[in-house]
Order: C-alpha cells, then sequence, then structure tokens
C-alpha cells in the first residue's frame, strides 16, 4: 500500500467546515460590491468522503465551486480571480489559513501547524459560471503566459453528481466509499487528484451495476 489514506471523522471535521463557511461569507460581502456568488460543496468534499493520508503531513482538504452569480462579461476572468483571492487573503488569516495560492484550476488556503511542520486542512477554491445551457466555465490561470480565461468544463462532469447519487438510492455507497478509499491508497501518480480518483471511483461502480 502506497499510502495510509482514513476517512476523516465527521466530528473532526465538521466544525471546521463551519468555520470555512464563516469565511465564505465574509469574502460575499467584501466583493458584494463587485459581483456577487454563491458556493457548493464539490467532489468528496459533497459528499463527506474527507479522507487523510496518515503517512503524510498535508492534512485533508475541501474542494468548493465559487458561482459567479453575475454576467461574467463585466469583469475579465484576471479581475475576477484577484479580486477573490485580495478578499480571502484579508479575511483568511482570522480562521488560521495562510495566503492565498494561486494554481492552474484553483486558489488554495491551507491552515499550517509550524511547530510539527504539517498541513492540518486546507481547501481549493474553484471559480465557476453556470452557462444558461447547462455547461459551466471555471476560470484557468496559464501560468507560462501569466493569462486567466474561461474554459468549458467536460460535460461528464456536471453529470457526475447524479451518477453518485444513482449509486447511493441503490444501495452501493459501501462499495464506493471502499473503492475511491482503495484508489487513493495505491495511487502512485502525484498529478492524480482526489477528484480524478472519485470520478473514477464513481464510474466504475456504474459500469459494474
Amino acid at each position: 500500500m502506497v499510502h495510509d489514506y482514513q476517512f476523516v471523522p465527521r466530528a473532526e471535521w465538521l466544525p471546521v467546515r463551519k468555520e470555512l463557511e464563516e469565511l465564505i461569507h465574509c469574502v460575499q460581502n467584501e466583493v458584494r460590491k463587485y459581483f456577487t456568488f454563491s458556493y457548493t460543496y464539490v467532489g468528496s468534499s459533497h459528499r463527506n468522503l474527507i479522507t487523510r493520508d496518515n503517512k503524510s503531513n498535508i492534512g485533508y482538504d475541501f474542494d468548493v465551486n465559487l458561482h459567479i452569480n453575475d454576467d461574467n462579461d463585466d469583469y475579465t476572468p484576471k479581475q475576477i480571480r484577484t479580486i477573490l483571492r485580495n478578499a480571502l487573503d484579508k479575511h483568511s488569516y482570522k480562521y488560521g489559513y495562510g495566503h492565498c495560492e494561486d494554481s492552474t484550476r484553483v486558489l488554495t488556503i491551507k491552515s499550517k501547524d509550524t511547530f510539527f511542520s504539517r498541513i492540518k486542512h486546507s481547501c481549493d477554491f474553484c471559480i465557476v459560471f453556470d452557462c444558461n445551457d447547462g455547461r459551466q466555465q471555471y476560470i484557468h490561470f496559464n501560468k507560462k503566459q501569466n493569462a486567466y480565461n474561461w474554459y468549458f468544463l467536460p460535460v461528464s462532469n456536471n453529470e457526475l453528481e447524479n451518477r453518485a447519487q444513482w449509486i447511493k438510492d441503490h444501495g452501493h455507497w459501501q462499495e464506493l466509499k471502499s473503492l475511491y478509499l482503495f484508489k487513493k491508497n495505491n495511487n502512485t501518480d502525484p498529478n492524480k487528484k482526489s477528484r480524478s480518483l472519485y470520478a473514477e471511483a464513481i464510474n466504475e461502480i456504474i459500469n459494474i451495476y
């Protein structure tokens, strides 16, 4: 076994999520003069499948989509992402987080235990826009070109949660949890993130049944 992922107890992550939501509400108020947004948990965060690798020092994480409610033509992708990043930086320290890290797809905040040199928990924010035709865009950061653009998410991503709900409704949820944990513990590709492993597990269960 490459890793030692275990599910984080609800009693541990729930208070953290409540504080995280307080932070998001602060950010909503901060950016209201520019635009408004709603938020949803996605992937393992949405389905309460939060895990932590006991062999590592990176803790556990949440995945949150920030849905821009207003017409995204009013601001450029770079302006939207900068406004949100600055707002997160302004308020995140109140809840024990450091400055935002700006990666290709998400903004990340981390709560660190400096004494033990480890990350206690973190949150990835993906900035999205829901189109009228049912598709979804997200702000993509091209580091080489220092450019921010709206990219369409694959249609399959929009159907993922419907598949997960089918699995739950038909009594296969425990199988999904076991398969998801197995995939995380045996994953040798550092570039393959939890959301990809979660999607793989869902699709495999769907194919079986």
